[in-house]
C-alpha cells in the first residue's frame, strides 16, 4: 500500500499555530470593526440546496466553481461558494421578527472549485457584513465607512490602498444607452469589463469587437471615451444625463463627512456577481508587489425576495482572510507572533508534582503556562520553548520550592528575573 499525501487537498491551506495566530488576529480586527458599528454575529450551515445560488448568483460560479453532490436524499446540494444567498434566506426566514435596520455579520469558509492562485484559494475564510432594510444611500456609506475602518485597524495608511466606486444602475445606462448594446449583449459586455485588468488591453478591444458585431467601430471608440474619463465631470456628455450619478456624488459627500477619503469613481468596475443592483465599491491594494482588490461589495435588494416574501433592501461586503494577510504582509503590517501559552514551566530535577502545582496556580490567575512532561533536560526544554515562540520559560527546581524564589526567563530579551510567586504575576501580566 501506497503511503498517503501529507500535502492538503489542492486550493486548501492547513494552518499550524503560527498560520492560526494570524488569521485568529485578522478575526479579530474584523470582530472588533464590525460589532463597533452595530452589527450582530450570526452563523449558518456549510450546505446549501444548489438552487440558492442558481436563481441570482451567476452561471460561472454555479457552473464552474461550486462544489456539488447529490445527497442520501437524491437532493443536490451544494458547499457554499459564497454567504450572501444563505443571509438573504435567514432574513427572509424571519422577515417579520427582525428589527430594520438589521446588522448582520459572519466570519466563515467557503469553497470554490478554481484555479489556485496567490491569494485565491479553492477554500478561503470570509469575513460577510451586512445590512438589511435601510433603503438610503447612507447604507452604502456605511458598509465603505467599515471597510474603510477594517483597513486603519490592520495599520493602513491612505496612500496604501484605493476605494473604487461605481453603480450598477448607472452601468446599466452606458450598456443600453451609451453603448446601444441589445438585451442579449449586456451581460456578456458587462463580463468583459469585470476582466478588463486581467487581459491585455487588446484582447479587451478584440473582444468588444466580437460583441458589437457590425457596430465595432463605433462601440469601441465610445469605450475608448469612457475609459478615458478619470473623474465624474470626465465623462461623455450621454453618460452625463444618467439619474445615478446623483447616487454616486451623494455617496462621495456622505463618505467624505466620515473621514473617508481615499475613494475614486471608475466607471469600468462591474463586480461580476448578478445580484447586484445599485452601488458597487472594490477595495484595491495600491503596492507594486500586490496591486489587485481585494474585496468589495454593494447593494442586492433582490435577493430577499427570492424566498417568496416581499423584497427588502440590502447592501454587504465580504473581505477575504488570505487577500487581507497579503496585504498586510507587503506592507509590513503583520503583528510579530508569539505562542498563545505565556510561560513554559521548565521542571529542574525531581520536582514534577511542585512544578504542576506551580503551572496550576498560574493559569487560575490568567496566565497560560504549559509544563514539560517528557522529563527532557533544561537546555532542551528550553529549546523547546524557544521553538513554540513561548515568551517566559519558569525554573522550578528544588531551591526554588524549598525558597519560594522563582527564576523566570524572558526569551525574547534574554533577560532573566528572580521573583516570588506573586512577584511573578505581576511580572509577566505587566510585561504581556
Amino acid at each position: 500500500m501506497n503511503a498517503l499525501s501529507s500535502q492538503p487537498y489542492k486550493g486548501t491551506r492547513d494552518y499550524y499555530p503560527a498560520d492560526k495566530r494570524v488569521q485568529n488576529y485578522i478575526f479579530s480586527v474584523w470582530h472588533k470593526v464590525s460589532r463597533s458599528f452595530g452589527y450582530e454575529e450570526y452563523g449558518a450551515p456549510i450546505l446549501e440546496p444548489l438552487e440558492v445560488y442558481a436563481a441570482k448568483s451567476g452561471q460561472e460560479l454555479v457552473n464552474e466553481q461550486t462544489y456539488t453532490f447529490t445527497d442520501r436524499g437524491d437532493r443536490t446540494v451544494a458547499i457554499r461558494p459564497e454567504m450572501t444567498p444563505t443571509i438573504s434566506r435567514m432574513v427572509a426566514a424571519r422577515r417579520q421578527e427582525l428589527a430594520y435596520p438589521a446588522r448582520l455579520y459572519s466570519i466563515a469558509n467557503f469553497m470554490r472549485y478554481e484555479r489556485p492562485q496567490r491569494g485565491r484559494e479553492r477554500e478561503f475564510w470570509q469575513l460577510n457584513v451586512d445590512m438589511f432594510g435601510a433603503d438610503t444611500i447612507a447604507a452604502e456609506a456605511e458598509i465603505i465607512t467599515i471597510a474603510d475602518g477594517i483597513m486603519k485597524e490592520f495599520g493602513a495608511k491612505p496612500q496604501d490602498y484605493v476605494i473604487r466606486i461605481n453603480n450598477r444602475k448607472l452601468i446599466n445606462f452606458v450598456m443600453t444607452q451609451y453603448l446601444q448594446l441589445n438585451a442579449d449583449k449586456v451581460q456578456p459586455m458587462v463580463k468583459l469589463f469585470d476582466r478588463k485588468d486581467k487581459i491585455s488591453h487588446q484582447e479587451f478591444v478584440d473582444q468588444a469587437s466580437e460583441i458589437f458585431g457590425d457596430q465595432a467601430a463605433d462601440g469601441i471608440a465610445r469605450i475608448e471615451a469612457l475609459l478615458g474619463a478619470k473623474t465624474i465631470e470626465d465623462l461623455p456628455q450621454e453618460v452625463l444625463a444618467s439619474d445615478a450619478l446623483g447616487e454616486i456624488k451623494q455617496l462621495f459627500d456622505l463618505l467624505a463627512q466620515a473621514g473617508v477619503n481615499n475613494m475614486t469613481f471608475d466607471v469600468t468596475l462591474m463586480r461580476g456577481l448578478d445580484y447586484y443592483t445599485g452601488t458597487v465599491f472594490e477595495v484595491y491594494d495600491t503596492h507594486p508587489d500586490n496591486n489587485r482588490s481585494l474585496f468589495g461589495g454593494g447593494r442586492y435588494d433582490g435577493l430577499v425576495g427570492m424566498f417568496g416574501v416581499e423584497p427588502i433592501s440590502a447592501v454587504g461586503m465580504a473581505p477575504g482572510g488570505t487577500m487581507l494577510e497579503n496585504f498586510l504582509d507587503v506592507h509590513g503590517l503583520l503583528l510579530q507572533s508569539r505562542s498563545t501559552t505565556d510561560v513554559y514551566v521548565a521542571i529542574v530535577g525531581d520536582t514534577m508534582q511542585a512544578a504542576n502545582q506551580v503551572a496550576s496556580d498560574l493559569r487560575k490567575n490568567g496566565i497560560n503556562a504549559e509544563m514539560d512532561l517528557a522529563g527532557g533536560k533544561v537546555d532542551k526544554q528550553i529549546k523547546t520553548a524557544i521553538k513554540k515562540a513561548i515568551p517566559y520559560v519558569l525554573f522550578v527546581g528544588e531551591e526554588e520550592v524549598k525558597t519560594g524564589v522563582y527564576t523566570i526567563k524572558n526569551i525574547t530579551k534574554a533577560i532573566e528575573y528572580k521573583r516570588d510567586f506573586a512577584g511573578l504575576i505581576e511580572l509577566i501580566k505587566e510585561q504581556l
